[in-house]
């Protein structure tokens, strides 16, 4: 089983931004130190508890402090900019980072309605044209694309190119990412979709590219591990309260846990494996937010040590 960190690079209660964006790099080392796979930042604009609003960023900053581990975005919201833009930021990363940059996109907005008018206009005009935008991304990371005739170059041109991952919760995402050829990162810790019939219709549906010979899936996975299952469901009820601030309805906090794995460690891991064989997949993006940095570092380490300790 492969484990990778999604990190949504939160500002917790008595942080502030540059505590936040420290405890994403520390969170980052730890992690390649761990054994994790990747870690990957998420895109979000205009929210009071969540610091990071260009990944490109945090990653050639993560990536300096880095030496194996795999960074991407999960996701940079490709609606907002033009794929050329997007094409020449990851193969300047990949330039400065060989073989370890991985490209994910999202459809989302990221933030308020006018968040989105205030980045890119009409988002839902600019939702509409994606298949357009993947398309055009798609040639230019691949070296082909042309404008009027013209051939247009995404440079600096890295040995490596980005792997790149659509990522979603439902068909529709799906559906890009087996129409395009990318790997696919279903996001089970925030969908309401039956995960397997998601994950079925994106590996039959799958058109082999220049991106991907064959579908390549990750489940997004919210995950507390602490010493003791009351300590674990005790950060959950915490993590609850931060992520719901409002003060949800006893029916949404009960979909809230329905959607994340609190537990020990080995309660946690036997979790995953059921996952695993029920989605038949074998790499987890795991995202824990615990609204303490300590102890969200704290899971971490301990999921680890149950999955990658022989």
């Amino acid at each position: 089983m492969k484990l990778s960190v999604l990190d949504l690079v939160p500002v917790f209660p008595g942080a502030d931004s540059v505590q936040a964006l420290e405890q994403a790099a520390l969170l980052a080392r730890t992690a390649e130190r761990l054994g994790y796979c990747r870690y990957w930042a998420a895109e979000h604009h205009d929210m009071e508890g969540l610091a990071c609003t260009a990944p490109e960023v945090l990653l050639a900053h993560i990536g300096a402090r880095t030496q194996r581990i795999r960074l991407g975005s999960g996701a940079l919201l490709l609606p907002h900019y033009k794929p050329i833009k997007v094409a020449e930021l990851f193969h300047m990363l990949a330039v400065l980072y060989p073989g370890r940059m991985d490209l994910g996109i999202g459809r989302a907005p990221g933030g308020s309605a006018h968040v989105s008018i205030a980045l890119s206009g009409n988002f839902l005009e600019n939702v509409s044209v994606l298949p357009e935008t993947i398309q055009a991304l798609s040639e230019l990371l691949a070296g082909h694309y042309q404008l009027e005739g013209h051939s247009v170059k995404a440079r600096p041109t890295p040995p490596l190119p980005p792997e790149v991952w659509m990522l979603g919760t439902n068909r529709k995402s799906a559906s890009y990412a087996a129409e395009f050829g990318t790997g696919y990162v279903f996001g089970q810790f925030m969908s309401d979709q039956d995960g397997v019939e998601v994950l079925s219709a994106y590996r039959r549906e799958f058109k082999p590219s220049h991106l991907s010979q064959e579908p390549r899936i990750i489940v997004a996975v919210g995950v507390i591990c602490a010493d003791t299952e009351e300590e674990a469901q005790s950060l959950a009820v915490k993590a609850n309260a931060w992520f719901r601030p409002e003060g949800p309805a006893e029916e949404e906090s009960a979909h809230f846990e329905r959607k994340l794995l609190a537990g020990t460690p080995g309660q946690v891991k036997a979790k995953l494996e059921q996952f695993s064989s029920m989605y038949d997949a074998d790499e987890f993006l795991i995202v824990t937010m615990v609204p303490d940095y300590r102890k969200r570092l704290r899971s971490y380490e301990l999921l680890a040590d149950v999955v990658f300790t022989p």
